[in-house]
């Protein structure tokens, strides 16, 4: 392959050999130029789709923990406490009057972290429910706007 490239390359006039071993400063600029348009633009346009995914997947979890918030209130006559928590989904509390009811495997494999990575927020009783479940949003503080916003479910 390297013999018929060189032999190829002796045939060529000075200025056709000289041109046919590279590129041009000037065409990599281009070339340059364009992969940086195209990524601005790609950029440009995915964020904002980050944004509503990662508020989207939080309101799906928190529906997710709400059912399975119902599923334990049906088998145990009550909602989990705030001291036991959403953990009390995955293994039976000790504070549990009838344990024998508690579902065999808990109501959820795993509890999820918010797409920020902190833990949901649970209280019961809630503020206008029999529990409040939410996600701080973005920015880990209460109230905001957009992506910063709370988002809440209000269970009973």
């Amino acid at each position: 392959m390297l013999n018929f490239r060189s032999a190829l390359l002796k045939r060529l006039s000075p200025k056709a050999r000289k041109r046919a071993n590279g590129f041009t400063l000037v065409e990599l600029m281009v070339v340059i130029f364009i992969i940086g348009l195209l990524a601005t633009v790609v950029v440009i346009n995915v964020l904002p789709s980050q944004d509503r995914a990662m508020t989207e997947k939080a309101r799906s979890d928190i529906a997710t923990l709400s059912q399975a918030l119902e599923m334990y209130r049906l088998d145990n006559l009550a909602y989990p406490g705030s001291a036991e928590g959403l953990n009390a989904l995955m293994t039976p509390p000790p504070t549990l009057t009838q344990p024998g009811r508690y579902r065999s495997g808990g109501y959820i494999k795993q509890l999820p972290q918010d797409p920020w990575g902190r833990p949901y927020q649970y209280t019961s009783p809630g503020t206008t429910g029999a529990f409040d479940l939410y996600s701080l949003g973005a920015d880990g503080a209460p109230g905001g706007e957009n992506e910063n916003a709370d988002i809440t479910a209000n269970g009973g």
